[in-house]
């Protein structure tokens, strides 16, 4: 079955001089390498490197806000994070790399902001 995910650009919401860091934990400390082979550190840099576009997931925040970064890596290496904010830390709850979809979305958005 396929479902259409409305995403909310969010890159002005949030608010970064709040964020403390990331959660790393059991629970998702090594998930993505095994899953995508993305490394924490690649995760991180997304949130980093510029340009980036973030996004509200509304379909996947029924119990707790969840967003999504497209970005790169320090390497260029363009990524897809699902996330939320916890305890004013980042928590990674996927990190892979983005499809086609998302591909054509991050260009078409950083084209967007780079004409403002």
């Amino acid at each position: 079955m396929y479902c259409t995910i409305k995403y909310i650009n969010v890159e002005n919401e949030l608010d970064f001089s709040k964020i403390e860091g990331f959660e790393w934990d059991e629970g998702n400390i090594n998930k993505n390498w095994k899953k995508h082979l993305v490394t924490n550190e690649e995760a991180e840099e997304v949130f980093i490197n510029i340009p980036r576009v973030m996004l509200l997931d509304e379909k996947h925040s029924k119990f707790e806000k969840r967003y999504k970064v497209l970005g790169l890596t320090d390497k260029k290496r363009r990524l897809s994070i699902t996330f939320t904010i916890r305890n004013y830390k980042f928590r990674i709850i996927s990190a892979r790399d983005m499809n086609k979809k998302e591909r054509s979305k991050y260009e078409e958005k950083i084209q967007s902001y780079s004409k403002i």
